[in-house]
């Protein structure tokens, strides 16, 4: 039971589906079985799933593992009163779209997904009517994984039947309405990256459909091996990718999922790439001439100039938590009391919106700026056009410090603390009141004009650093004041501060 309980990862389950690189494997079929018992009690006693059978679709990406998990899954499931529907290669947003579809009806979406990690990692999200598990439910998942496993007898059915055109047509559907023509696509080139996860489909059966060339797409084929790059558009190699083919192509548009496409990033035909702070602006741009004076929730380390932003176009930012999940039922929440969030979006590309039942779905998110995609060639303009106002950052900065032992969080905890100290004795450095994660410190004077924010990572043994300035040379500066306050702790691992200082 309690190596079952270290694969959950948040709102997740996650761990090593194949043995390699030093790593043993502890997510196989025989923990699959396992699952799926815990999965088939939550469903009855805590979603109060009272029909009989429960259907449950189950789908998965193009990892290699995918296939002996899923057969684990189903097998298990069927010696519960439970109806299966295999739906093959899916994706994170078709599984849950596969429990408000009426032609599947599920009353629960198992997707097969590790995102964007190495290939011998793999995982589980769910979802059910009302939206995607979260800590708490994977937790009961995991704590009751062992239930009735002598049990054998079969007693459920199995139904095989693809998801994603179902999927696909939802979303042509979408864009034909909101644009008011069949083919508002035609005379556009769209070059789609899929990383050889599972969003090759959306080429021929959404971009083509829609009247787009889709000439130069590339890695559209599912390979668990990843061999062309990350399949992750917060990945600086992959976004040069999609960004040459563009060029290369002289491309209207250039579109790039992760594995499981619950994450896109777009680049227009300048060759700008337009995720993280940039998806986010032009997202926002979106849905604030939508929402006049809406709020947009966001994680923790996004830019200042971001907000300037997104003020300037008289909306509302808040940031949050880091962790999906968070960001997610932080809009809900706010809603919920009256506040208007259209939008809720972490800077790694996981975007849900309000009208798409608060789904992250990076088809969703590209589909939002294909309705946008007509009206701009009228008016002679490019999507970074609309983020002209944005600033950008002279220089941006990212370290991670491993913490060793046990009690990890409490000692990353301290340091955030300590941090409080050191901010207060430096001049040139004050604390950025807008912020509930970690510590943000705005930095003026010697030191240049930006912020640092020091945080625990959501789910590793880590502190992130994170620093932005707009003067040249300046991170350096900030760099070298905060190497001697993090060399104080020996359970601080600051060798890549250290490398840092010595290029």
């Amino acid at each position: 039971m309690t190596e079952l309980k270290r694969l959950q990862n948040g709102s997740d389950i996650r761990g090593i589906a194949i043995s390699a690189e030093g790593f043993e494997a502890n997510l196989e079929a025989k923990q699959a079985k396992q699952i799926a018992k815990g999965i088939v009690v939550w469903l009855r006693t805590e979603k109060k799933v009272t029909h009989s059978p429960i259907r449950i679709a189950i789908g998965q990406d193009s990892r290699l593992s995918g296939d002996l998990i899923k057969e684990g899954l189903i097998q298990s499931l069927l010696t519960e009163d439970v109806h299966v529907i295999d739906t093959g290669l899916s994706t994170t947003p078709a599984m849950f779209m596969a429990t408000q579809f009426d032609s599947f009806n599920a009353d629960a979406g198992i997707m097969i997904t590790a995102s964007h990690l190495p290939f011998y990692y793999n995982g589980i999200k769910l979802f059910t009517k009302d939206g995607g598990a979260e800590h708490e439910d994977i937790a009961f998942i995991l704590e009751h994984a062992l239930a009735h496993m002598e049990d054998n007898e079969i007693k459920g059915t199995l139904e095989k039947r693809e998801v994603i055109s179902t999927y696909a047509n939802d979303l042509v559907e979408k864009i034909q309405k909101e644009t008011g023509s069949k083919e508002p696509l035609k005379g556009f080139r769209i070059v789609l990256d899929a990383g050889n996860g599972a969003g090759g489909f959306f080429a021929e059966k959404v971009l083509e459909v829609l009247g787009a060339d889709t000439t130069g797409s590339q890695f559209l084929n599912p390979d668990g091996h990843f061999p062309n790059h990350i399949p992750n558009p917060d990945n600086k190699e992959a976004m040069e990718s999609i960004k040459q083919a563009v060029l290369n192509q002289q491309a209207d548009l250039g579109v790039i999922f992760d594995t499981d496409v619950d994450r896109a990033a777009v680049v227009d035909k300048t060759g700008e790439v337009i995720n993280r702070n940039n998806l986010i602006a032009v997202l926002s741009h979106i849905v604030l001439e939508e929402s006049p004076g809406a709020t947009i929730v966001t994680n923790s380390p996004t830019s200042s100039h971001l907000k300037d932003f997104i003020e300037s176009l008289d909306g509302k930012q808040v940031r949050y938590l880091c962790g999906y999940r968070n960001v997610i039922n932080k809009g809900i929440g706010l809603n919920n009391q009256g506040i208007d969030v259209p939008l809720s979006i972490e800077t790694s590309g996981h975007a849900a919106f309000k009208e798409n039942y608060f789904l992250d779905d990076g088809a969703y998110v590209v589909a939002k700026i294909l309705m946008l995609l007509p009206k701009l060639k009228e008016n002679n303009q490019e999507l970074s056009d609309l983020i002209a106002n944005l600033k950008q950052p002279e220089e941006t900065t990212e370290i991670r410090f491993k913490i060793s032992g046990e009690d990890y969080r409490i000692s990353g905890e301290s340091v955030i603390a300590a941090m409080h100290d050191l901010v207060s004795e430096t001049q040139g450095f004050s604390i950025d009141m807008d912020n509930e994660e970690g510590i943000r410190v705005n930095v003026s004077g010697k030191f240049g004009l930006g912020w640092f924010l020091l945080r625990m990572s959501l789910h590793e043994p880590l502190l992130v650093l994170q620093v932005e300035n707009d003067e040249v040379g300046k991170n350096q500066l900030v760099l070298e004041k905060l190497s001697s306050f993090f060399s104080q702790y020996d359970f601080l691992n600051t060798d890549k501060l250290t490398n840092k200082l010595k290029v």
